[in-house]
C-alpha cells in the first residue's frame, strides 16, 4: 500500500456558526464520501494509540504494542501495513533527530565562536531548536542549528559573518511579478506571458545500496497538464529509454523507470521533457466575491482529510483570532493567508514522520512550504473556502543555478473560481512606486518559475509502489525501490538541469 494514512474519522460539523449554513452540504458530503472509512476506524484504534506513543517520544513502547498488536490474528491487511509503517517511522524519526545539544553548540558555534551557555540555553527554552524526548533521552533536528538563523533575528546579529539566507530570487517583487502584473492587467486576461522549458531531472541511488544485478525501480515526477498553467507537454528523452509516464488523470505524477545495480556504481536515472508554462494573475475585486455555492463537486475541498487536515480546537481558535468576524470569503482568506505568512519558514523534518503536518505548522513555531500550505488550507476549509493542493519545483534563469522543491495551493473564490496562492512566498513588500495590489500577488496570482508535478497530496503512484514510499504526501525528489524494500532519501540523490527554449519551439503533447 503506498499511502499509510491513518483512517480518516467522521467528519463532524466544525466551523464558525455564522458560515454553517454555507457548509452543510459540503459536509453532509464529506460524511457519505467518508462513510465506508468511518467503518474502519474501531479496527485502526491500535493504530492510533500507537502513533501517539510514538508522538510523545515512547519508542521502545510503541515498538512492544505494535509487536503485540502484529501478533493478533483479527486486523486487516491494511491495518498491519498501517502498523508495520510506525516501526518504520520511527527508524526515519531517528534518522532525522541525531544531534545532542553538545553537537547543536558545537554547530552554531561555527557561526556564532563566542556562543555562551546561556544564550543557548535561552534559545533552547524559547523552542528555536527543535527536539524530541525519546525514550528519556533528549535529541535535536539535524537542521536545527541552521535554522536558528531563520528564526532569531538575535542570533542573525550574533554571526562573526554575515550570511545572505539564501532565499529563492521570487521571495522578494522583482520585475518579472511587476510583468506578469501589467500584462494581466494589460490583455485582460488571467494567464499571460508564455514560456517554453525543456527540464531534465536526475535520481541517483547510491553505489551498492542494492546488490549487484538486481533490478532497480524508480519513479521521477513528470508535469501536470494544467490548461492556462502549463501545456503542451512533451517528453524528449530518459534514461534507461524504456519508460511508462502515468497518465494525466493521476494525481501525483511520474515516469516509471527500471535499471539493473552496478557493483561500486551509483544507479542513475533521468528525464528530460519540455513544456510550456504560464504565469498568471486573477484581478479579484473583493466587492464581487461571494460565498461559495458547495457543489457535489467542491464538497471534498472543503471536507477535513485526516490525517494532515484536521480541524481540531486549537485550528478553530487561531482561526478565530484571525478572521474575527468578517463575512467577506476574499478578505477572510487575506487574514489567514497573513496569519500563516507570519510563521517563519525554516527547513523540515520529513513529511512521512509527522502524524497531522497542519497541526504541527500550528504548534511548531516554524514550517516549511508545505506545512505552511497544509496549514493554510485546513483553516480555508474550516471557514468553508475551498482549497486544493498543488507541488512540484521552482527554478531561475537569474544565472544563479537555483532550483529547489516546493509547495503551492489553490482557493476557490466565487465568481473567479480556482485562483492560485502560495503563501510561503507570501506578502511581497511593495516599493513605493509599486502597485499596491502587488503586495498580494501571491493570493490570485502565481509565477512561470515552477513546474507542478503534483495536483493532490498522499496519492499513489502509477504503476504503484510494492513498498513504503519515501515520502507519502509529497512527489518532487523521486522515489526508488528493489525487491528487497524502499531506497530512503539516505541513499538517493536528485537535481534538475533546465534550459529556456524559443516560445515556438515544440508544441506537440504527450
Amino acid at each position: 500500500m503506498d499511502t499509510l494514512l491513518p483512517v480518516a474519522k467522521e467528519v463532524r460539523r466544525r466551523g464558525h456558526g455564522l458560515r454553517i449554513t454555507s457548509c452543510l452540504l459540503a459536509l453532509l458530503l464529506a460524511l457519505l464520501l467518508a462513510a465506508p472509512l468511518a467503518m474502519a476506524t474501531g479496527a485502526d484504534k491500535p493504530v492510533d494509540a500507537i502513533i501517539a506513543q510514538i508522538d510523545a517520544g515512547h519508542f521502545k513502547a510503541a515498538d512492544a504494542a505494535i509487536s503485540d498488536a502484529l501478533a493478533a490474528s483479527k486486523l486487516s491487511a491494511d491495518t498491519k501495513t498501517s502498523l508495520t509503517f510506525q516501526r518504520e517511522r520511527m527508524r526515519r524519526i531517528l534518522l532525522d533527530f541525531t544531534l545532542s545539544a553538545d553537537d547543536v553548540k558545537a554547530r552554531v558555534r561555527k557561526e556564532i565562536p563566542d556562543l555562551t551557555e546561556a544564550e543557548f540555553a535561552k534559545w533552547n527554552a524559547a523552542g528555536l531548536f527543535e527536539h524530541q524526548v525519546i525514550d528519556g533521552k533528549t535529541l535535536y533536528f539535524k537542521r536545527s542549528p541552521g535554522n536558528l538563523f531563520r528564526l532569531s533575528p538575535e542570533a542573525v546579529a550574533r554571526r562573526a559573518v554575515q550570511t545572505p539566507p539564501g532565499d529563492g530570487p521570487m521571495e522578494t517583487l522583482n520585475d518579472r511579478q511587476r510583468a506578469i502584473y501589467h500584462a494581466a492587467l494589460t490583455e485582460q486576461r488571467s494567464s499571460v506571458l508564455p514560456r517554453r522549458l525543456r527540464m531534465t531531472q536526475i535520481l541517483t541511488v547510491d553505489a551498492d545500496a542494492v546488490p549487484a544485478g538486481e533490478t532497480v525501480r524508480a519513479w521521477i515526477p513528470y508535469p501536470q497538464a494544467v490548461p492556462g498553467q502549463q501545456e503542451d507537454i512533451r517528453y524528449v528523452a530518459s534514461e534507461p529509454v524504456t519508460h511508462e509516464i502515468a497518465p494525466e488523470s493521476a494525481k501525483q505524477r511520474t515516469v516509471y523507470l527500471e535499471k539493473p545495480a552496478v557493483a561500486g556504481q551509483k544507479t542513475e536515472f533521468s528525464v528530460t521533457y519540455e513544456l510550456t508554462l504560464l504565469a498568471q494573475y486573477h484581478a479579484i475585486d473583493p466587492a464581487k466575491v461571494t460565498a461559495e455555492k458547495i457543489t457535489p463537486e467542491l464538497a471534498p475541498f472543503v471536507a477535513e482529510r485526516a490525517p494532515h487536515i484536521v480541524f481540531t480546537d486549537a485550528m478553530r481558535k487561531f482561526s478565530h483570532d484571525a478572521v474575527g468576524d468578517e463575512k467577506n470569503p476574499y478578505r477572510i482568506a487575506q487574514k489567514l493567508f497573513a496569519a500563516v505568512d507570519k510563521i517563519p519558514w525554516a527547513g523540515a523534518r520529513e513529511y512521512s514522520t509527522i502524524s497531522n503536518i497542519s497541526d504541527y505548522a500550528l504548534h511548531a513555531g516554524h514550517a516549511d512550504c508545505g506545512q505552511q500550505t497544509l496549514l493554510l488550507m485546513t483553516l480555508l476549509r474550516l471557514n468553508g473556502i475551498p482549497t486544493r493542493w498543488q507541488s512540484g519545483m521552482v527554478y531561475s534563469d537569474d544565472g544563479s543555478d537555483y532550483s529547489n522543491i516546493h509547495d503551492w495551493g489553490y482557493l476557490y473564490l466565487a465568481p473567479y473560481g480556482w485562483v492560485p496562492m502560495d503563501v510561503t512566498t507570501g506578502r511581497l513588500h511593495l516599493a513605493a512606486s509599486d502597485d499596491k495590489a502587488l503586495e498580494w500577488f501571491y493570493l490570485g496570482g502565481l509565477d512561470n518559475y515552477r513546474i507542478a508535478f503534483n495536483n493532490d497530496f498522499g496519492q499513489p503512484f502509477v504503476p504503484a509502489k510494492r513498498h513504503f514510499r519515501s515520502d507519502d504526501v509529497d512527489s518532487q525528489r523521486g522515489e526508488a525501490e528493489w525487491k528487497g524494500g524502499n531506497l530512503y532519501f539516505d541513499q538517493t540523490g536528485y537535481d534538475f538541469k533546465w534550459q529556456i527554449l524559443p516560445s515556438t519551439h515544440g508544441r506537440n503533447s504527450k
